[in-house]
Order: structure tokens, then C-alpha cells, then sequence
């Protein structure tokens, strides 16, 4: 017990699985929660004099199993093993903590999701330069920092998705749960406090996802500057952080990685030497997506949690690895903003495009490589086994076809991706030649090292199984010495080699043999030949079982020496595979290169909804046209519900989107300039936990956008001002366009349905009108998905409700209702809704003024019972006067 206190007290934020003999061990209050979160047996032990201790135990053959379930709820488990071998221990054995295992540094498979990165990020306070924030995929390796402006933060968490967050220990407890700032829907369990740089320094966010984040916290001086410099320099082994790029202003960013750094290495001692130097990302190197702009366009998480596929990553990933399926899913929530590397991204796309034969043979060598980066990772951690050192093995035998097809490329970034692939022939023979093409999953299981790798093993092994054969054949001679014909030759882990006679031959049994063990219907017994034999077949045994540990651990070693180059195989396979997916999916959809440029203007030519289109019938998707230019950058889409609206805008947006990750589009043609940002707010929801109701959510976003964009921005708006009056909704969003229209000059498109705002396609010099087209039929409606210029002067309310199933009388009673409204008829005088319930009326009531139009119904009766080619033009005059005078009568001019 003093152990454990000793242990303990080094991790006290971690669940401590203390190994005793076949178990590990829980105590006291590890044992409490251990038992509640893995539904154990909480029992107690004996303290001596003291209390009984709290106790709950697994087996330690299902420690990973019990360790897994754990992360997955948020928890961090210290691991400890007894450190010496019990036979030749003095007194108590002892035991050291050997694995820490946390949400945001696994190493395990099991524990893994494939195709995406597994994130620990450490955040520094807020300075001048912004948050440093330190981001590390410690399954591969891969090591970013950046400065992030406090009011984006929260979109950056959302983009790395990390599933544990490092902060400076004066934050603990001084802001409200992170929980607090996220939809109920999808709050991570557990999640920690205080992320800096949040609104007045108590909330923040960590956008859209399933898992728990587990925050954790360390001294303050860690994430000191001076501290922190100097930990980057001792890991990587340098004399300054010029090397890395680092400038005198990053303390920021210095801090973040410093402290991240020390925190791993405490974490795994001597097992994280496969994190690259960092890459230090500067704002503006990649287009910032927020939060709500990934959601609503569904990126690579559906707008409803728990729903499979309906996301543009769902469709576009044709990957067949998975470290490709993770280069993919950074590229779409990091687009590109570089002309040239969009470019250069597209000519190598195009030209896997226009080569199918190459792209099918690269295709194939790729599927029959193993996870390249992870399994650099363990490399470099140590944890790697001998099975997944042959996986590598295989792996990387399929480089030289890579590189062929790279030498023989036309474009630029295919020629330096694959045709300078490090064929890293020396780790391949090394692993070939060392390791057993039939090795097993664990050392322990033996069979390892390839015979002939090492003559000293070679050696041994003969030995070991020289004395298996002597006693194999022992059977043989000692049933001809003694005439026992059912004599046989055994082993067992406990009384290790014997020979077995059944008892009504024990008077047969030579007096050279020696009773080992009686049962039942026979006796063991054993000769001094045997024994000596035993003893050389174990003394064998251990030999090969310590020369294949130590001669694994050199190869594993040797390879670790070059884990930078295997990574970099990796890195290069990955983008590789993203390039040929994008090609596929290309011919597979019919997608076309967009044009990107540099200027302002828009041109979609019969684009689609790359998502949409595929849950539809083939070539039943309607496509539309679109462009957007100085003379009418701000489009006021109008059209009923179900039309179509929020699908077209959501295309413009992910269209755009692929054209900047260098993806081809779902279009005929589209001529794109390169945005800075995209911008969506669509839809309705509230976040009552931060007692924020629908619309102050709606205008938090609507504020974000016209704070955040720029003249290179797109904005695509799918209502503003739905959660309040009418006058007040009409007068924001009136007053939202005419500012993207005057002070920002961005490319907008503005779903909407207020009718009001088709004025600003005549009063503003950039807008437009278009809406999307309907018919009636009957008292149905049809809709043609089709876009046209001009505003819609109807939204058929009604009619959708009819085909959503409202009762009969209901629409009756909306249709009598609307009419009220425009000014048909009136409801005896009284208002809309003050003559109490529904009540039919066989008799017209009588006129009222319209609430929305100045014109008098009788007036407007008379006009539409008028057909202007039968009049002549005194008769129309003369209508003319007789309406003017009428009017004047009536005061309603």
C-alpha cells in the first residue's frame, strides 16, 4: 500500500490499476468509481490496523478491454506493473507506472477511429498575438501550433475535434462547463472548464461531436515561455527554435507546444520520439471554416446527430486507406485559399482523371497498404508488433509502384509527391530478413526472428528442439525397455515432463524411476535422464525466448531510427490516395474542373447538389444556373417551402467548397474566383443552456458573419429575422442586406421569404431577384426545382400543408383566413381572429381594409371583373375617374 500512496500521489487525475499476481487492482476511491463506471464488485481488503480499503479488480488478461471502456468515458488510467521478476525480488516487488492511457494519447487500435485523427490540444491564456494552441495526433505523430484570435477559437476546436484539451491550471474552475455552450444534442460528457479566449472569459465551445473531451491541467510554469522553449529544444535535440520557423513574437505559440511536449513525455517516457517538429500555421494559410458553417453544410457530420451518411464527405471519399481517408476529411475543413496550390491540385486530378489505367494501379497498390503513419507511430512509441512490423514490411514493398507512376507524371505535384518517394529499401530488407513471415501477434507467442537472421538463435533453437526430439523418441525406447506398450511421454506447465503408466502395469515400473505425481488410474514418474533433458529443453526455451525479445527490440529499434522517413512514405501515400479518390469520384459523378481565378465574379452553369443528387433516382436531380458579378453580387432567392431554396443555396456553397480543396465540381461549367471565407446561417435553433432563444441565436450568427466577412467572402443566408414580428424580421433583413450590399460587397445569396425584399433587386445596384419556379394545378402546386430570374410573389403556405397532411377544415379555415389577410374579405368587422372560433358562413361578410395593401376591395373587386381589350380608351378614362372619385369618398387613397 505504501506503493500504491507512492504511485498515487503522482496520479491523482488518474484511475491507478494497481497489478497484484492475475489482477489489477483498484483502491479506495478508484475503486468507488471504477466499480460505478465498469459495473466491478466493490469489495474491501484488510489494512491492517487501519479501515478496510475500498477494492475492485479485473483480470489482468482483460485490462485493455476494462481500459477501453474507460476512455471512452472521458477517464485517464495509470497503469501499473510490477517492474522485477517476483523469483528473484528481495522482499516486496516492486512496481512502477509503465502506460498512461488518456482520450487524447492512445496508441490502441480498438480505441482509434480510423479515418479521423485522434486530437490533444494544449491552450495557453490570451495574449496580444491571440490563444497559442498546440494540436497532436500522437497515433501518427502529426504536430501543428498557431496563434488563433480569441473569437475563433471556438471554430478551430470545432475543426480539430480534439478528444482531450491541455490547460494552465489557474483556468481550473474559473469558467463555466464547456458543456454549457454546445446543443444539448451534442455536449461531450465530462467536458472540462475554462478554455481561454471564450466570451468574457467563461464559455466556449468545442463544436459538433460525439465523444467526451477530457480536459486536464497542469502548473502554470509549464506553459511558461522560457519553459517551454527550452522543452521543444531538449526533445528535438536542438540548439535554437530558429529551425522550426519560430519567431521572436511566438511566445504564444511557443508556449502551447512546450507545454504539450512535456505533458506527452510524461505521459509515455521514452515513447514519443515519432512526433514530427511542429508546423507552425499562419493565419490566412488556410480558409477558416466556423462551426455553424460546417454544420449546416454538412461536411463530415450530419445536421442530425446519430444519422448515417448525408454528408459531403460521404460522398467525395473514394479512399481506399484509411490515412487517406484522414488527409481527406483535414483537406475539406482546411480548403485551400493559394491560387497556385489549388491549381496544382487540380492538374494532378485531372491528369489521374485522364490516365484510368494508372489510376487503377495505384488504386490497387495502395489498398494493400497497411495504415502507414499509425504504424509509424507505434514504431516510434515502442508499441509496435512483430505482426505489424511485417505489415510495414509489406506496406512498404508497394512503394516502387508509386514511384514508377510518379517518374513517369506530367504534373508538377505528382511528379514531387511520388516520384521522389523514399523507397526505404534498407528498412525493408531489414524487416524481410528479420522477422518470421509467419509471426505471431505478441512476442510471448515465440517464433518471431526468421531462422537464419541470427546464428546464436539459430543455434539454440537446434538445442531446444534436439531435446524435444530425444524425448519424443524417449516414448518409443522406453516402451521396448519395459514392455508397457501403453507407456507414454507427457508434459504439463506444473510437473513439466513425466512418464505415464496406468496401474495394473505399476509392477513392471523400473526402479531407476522416480514418482512425480498419483492419479486416479495411473502414476506419473520421471528418470534422472529425463530431468536432464527437461532441464536442457527449458534452459533452451528461455534462451530463445530472451534472444528473440532482445533481437526484436534491435530491429524494432532500427526501424524506430528511421521512423521520420516511414512517416514521411505516409504522408506522401496519403495525399497520394486523396488525389486518386478525387479522380474517381470525378468520373464517377461526372464532375468537371471548375475554372479558379482571382477575380470576383460567379458562373455556375447547371450546378447540382452533390449530396442531394446521389439519395435521388439517376438524372432526376434538377440542375440550375447561377452567377453573381459586380452589376448583381447579392441574389434575393424567393419561392415557396420545399421548392428548393435552402438546396440551392447549400450548393453554391459546397460547390465552391470542393473547387478550393481542388476537387472537380457537380456542374457542367463553373468559373469561381478563390474565397477567404464561406459563410452559411440556415435554419432554426436555440441554445437554452446559455439562455439563448432562437433568435438571439439567429442574430449571434447573423452578427458573426457581417463582423467576419469581406469583399472575397461568400454568404449564402437562409432566413433572417423568422423569430420575431413580421415588421421586425423585415426591417433586419433589410437592413442585413443593404449592408452586405454597401459596406462589405460580398457575394451573397439571401433565401428568404419575406416578398418585401424583392424591392432591393431595384433600389440596390447589385442585387437581383430570382426565385424558384412553382405552377399550380388545381388547387395543387408542382414544383420544378427550376431557378429563373424575378421575385416570387406567392409561398404557398397552404398548399404545403395540404401535402403534409393538415386536416381538411384547417386548410378551409387558413385558406378563409389568408384571404382575410390579403384583403378579400373581412371577418364581420371585427379583426382577424377576434370572432372566436372557426364558424362557416354561407354569405360573403362585409369589405374591410386589407392590413397589407392601401387599395379599398370593392375597388380591387371591380378592377378584376374588368377586361381591358374589350374597353376603349374613353371608357377606360372614364372607369379611371369614376374609381379616382369613388376612392376620395371612401378616404382610403
Amino acid at each position: 500500500m505504501r506503493q500504491w500512496r507512492e504511485v498515487k500521489s503522482h496520479h491523482r487525475d488518474a484511475l491507478v490499476f494497481f497489478r497484484v499476481g492475475d489482477f489489477y487492482e483498484l483502491f479506495y476511491g478508484d475503486a468507488e468509481v471504477g466499480s460505478r463506471l465498469l459495473g466491478l464488485t466493490l469489495t474491501s481488503r484488510n489494512n491492517g490496523a487501519a479501515a478496510r480499503v475500498p477494492l475492485a479488480g479485473v483480470p489482468a488478461r482483460a485490462l485493455d478491454e476494462y481500459v477501453a471502456r474507460l476512455i471512452k468515458l472521458g477517464q485517464k488510467v495509470a497503469i501499473c506493473d510490477q517492474i522485477e521478476d517476483a523469483a528473484e525480488a528481495k522482499g516486496i516487488v516492486r512496481r512502477a507506472v509503465t502506460e498512461t492511457v488518456t482520450p487524447g494519447t492512445v496508441l490502441q487500435d480498438t480505441l482509434l477511429a480510423a479515418t479521423r485523427n485522434n486530437f490533444v490540444v494544449a491552450l495557453t491564456e490570451a495574449t496580444e498575438e491571440g490563444v497559442g494552441m498546440a494540436t497532436l495526433d500522437l497515433s501518427t505523430g502529426e504536430f501543428s501550433v498557431q496563434a488563433v484570435p480569441p473569437d475563433e477559437l471556438r471554430a478551430e476546436l470545432s475543426r480539430s475535434d480534439p478528444t482531450e484539451l491541455l490547460l494552465p491550471g489557474s483556468l481550473e474552475g474559473v469558467a463555466a462547463s464547456v458543456d454549457a455552450a454546445r446543443p444539448a444534442e451534442a455536449t461531450r460528457k465530462g467536458a472540462g472548464k475554462g478554455v481561454p479566449g471564450s466570451a468574457e472569459g467563461s464559455e466556449s465551445s468545442l463544436g459538433d461531436a460525439s465523444t467526451d473531451v477530457l480536459c486536464t491541467y497542469r502548473d502554470d510554469w509549464i506553459f511558461g515561455y522560457e519553459a517551454a522553449a527550452e522543452e521543444i529544444k531538449r526533445h528535438y535535440g536542438v540548439q535554437g527554435l530558429g529551425a522550426f520557423g519560430f519567431q521572436r513574437d511566438d511566445r504564444a505559440i511557443v508556449s502551447a507546444a512546450g507545454a504539450l511536449l512535456s505533458y506527452v513525455g510524461e505521459i509515455r517516457p521514452g515513447g514519443a520520439e515519432h512526433v514530427r517538429p511542429p508546423r507552425i500555421l499562419r493565419r490566412g494559410s488556410a480558409m477558416l471554416l466556423d462551426e455553424m458553417t460546417c454544420r449546416n453544410l454538412e461536411l463530415v457530420e450530419p445536421l442530425r446527430a446519430g444519422e448515417e451518411g448525408g454528408t459531403l464527405i460521404s460522398v467525395i471519399d473514394e479512399t481506399v486507406t484509411a490515412m487517406g481517408a484522414r488527409a481527406l476529411r483535414r483537406s475539406l475543413l482546411h480548403p485551400l485559399v493559394d491560387p497556385e496550390a489549388i491549381w496544382s491540385r487540380q492538374d494532378a486530378v485531372e491528369e489521374l482523371l485522364d490516365k484510368p489505367d494508372v489510376r487503377r494501379r495505384l488504386r490497387e497498390a495502395l489498398s494493400r497498404m497497411t495504415d502507414l503513419e499509425r504504424l509509424a507511430g507505434k514504431v516510434g512509441a515502442g508499441r509496435v508488433s512483430p505482426r505489424e512490423l511485417l505489415g510495414l514490411g509489406r506496406t512498404l514493398a508497394e512503394l516502387p509502384t508509386l514511384r514508377a507512376v510518379g517518374e513517369s507524371a506530367d504534373s508538377a505535384l505528382l511528379q514531387s509527391l511520388v516520384g521522389e518517394i523514399d523507397l526505404l529499401e534498407d528498412v525493408l530488407g531489414l524487416v524481410e530478413a528479420a522477422i518470421s513471415p509467419d509471426a505471431p501477434g505478441g512476442l510471448q507467442e515465440g517464433g518471431v526472428i526468421r531462422a537464419g537472421y541470427s546464428a546464436a538463435l539459430d543455434e539454440v533453437r537446434a538445442t531446444r528442439d534436439g531435446a524435444r526430439d530425444f524425448i519424443a523418441a524417449l516414448q518409443t525406447r522406453e516402451r521396448a525397455r519395459t514392455g508397457i506398450a501403453s507407456l507414454k511421454v507427457g508434459f504439463n506447465r506444473v510437473f513439466g515432463y513425466y512418464l505415464e503408466i496406468t496401474k495394473p502395469n505399476l509392477d513392471r515400473v523400473p526402479d531407476d524411476y522416480v514418482r512425480r505425481q498419483t492419479l486416479a488410474n495411473a502414476e506419473r514418474y520421471f528418470t534422472p535422464e529425463l530431468k536432464e533433458w527437461e532441464e536442457r529443453v527449458f534452459e533452451a526455451e528461455d534462451g530463445v525466448e530472451r534472444l528473440e525479445a532482445e533481437l526484436f527490440k534491435e530491429v524494432r529499434g532500427r526501424v524506430a531510427d528511421e521512423v521520420a522517413r516511414v512517416q514521411d512514405a505516409g504522408r506522401r501515400a496519403a495525399r497520394l490516395d486523396v488525389l486518386t479518390a478525387l479522380a474517381h469520384v470525378a468520373e464517377r459523378r461526372q464532375y468537371v474542373r471548375p475554372e479558379l481565378h482571382t477575380g470576383f465574379d460567379v458562373e455556375i452553369v447547371a450546378g447540382r447538389h452533390p449530396v442531394v443528387e446521389t439519395m435521388m433516382p439517376a438524372e432526376s436531380f434538377i440542375p440550375n444556373d447561377l452567377s453573381l458579378d459586380d452589376g448583381g453580387r447579392i441574389v434575393i432567392l424567393t419561392g415557396p417551402n420545399m421548392a428548393g431554396k435552402s438546396t440551392v443555396l447549400r450548393q453554391v456553397g459546397l460547390i465552391h467548397l470542393m473547387a478550393q480543396i481542388g476537387s472537380f465540381v457537380p456542374a457542367s461549367r463553373a468559373s469561381l474566383p478563390v474565397c477567404d471565407r464561406i459563410f452559411t446561417r440556415v435554419g432554426a435553433s436555440d441554445n437554452l443552456a446559455r439562455g439563448e432563444s432562437t433568435f438571439m441565436v439567429e442574430m449571434n450568427e447573423t452578427a458573426s458573419i457581417i463582423h467576419g466577412a469581406t469583399a472575397r467572402s461568400l454568404v449564402l443566408l437562409d432566413e433572417i429575422g423568422r423569430g420575431t414580428s413580421t415588421y421586425d424580421g423585415v426591417s433586419i433583413a433589410w437592413a442585413v442586406t443593404e449592408h452586405l450590399h454597401e459596406t462589405v460587397g460580398c457575394k451573397t445569396v439571401f433565401a428568404t421569404h419575406y416578398h418585401e425584399l424583392t424591392q432591393l433587386g431595384d433600389l440596390l445596384p447589385g442585387a437581383k431577384n430570382m426565385n424558384v419556379l412553382v405552377r399550380e394545378v388545381g388547387e395543387q402546386v408542382v414544383f420544378l426545382r427550376r431557378l429563373e430570374s424575378g421575385g416570387a410573389d406567392r409561398s404557398y403556405g397552404i398548399q404545403v400543408a395540404r401535402l403534409a397532411g393538415l386536416p381538411a377544415d384547417v386548410i378551409a379555415r387558413a385558406t378563409e383566413l389568408l384571404t382575410e389577410l390579403e384583403g378579400t374579405h373581412s371577418s364581420g368587422g371585427q379583426g382577424l381572429g377576434r370572432s372566436g372560433a372557426y364558424r362557416p358562413t354561407s354569405e360573403p361578410p362585409p369589405d374591410q381594409l386589407s392590413l397589407f395593401a392601401p387599395a379599398e376591395p370593392s375597388i380591387a373587386t371591380r378592377l378584376r371583373g374588368i377586361d381591358p381589350e374589350e374597353m376603349t380608351p374613353r371608357q377606360a378614362l372614364e372607369l379611371l375617374f369614376e374609381l379616382k372619385a369613388e376612392s376620395g369618398t371612401r378616404d382610403v387613397g
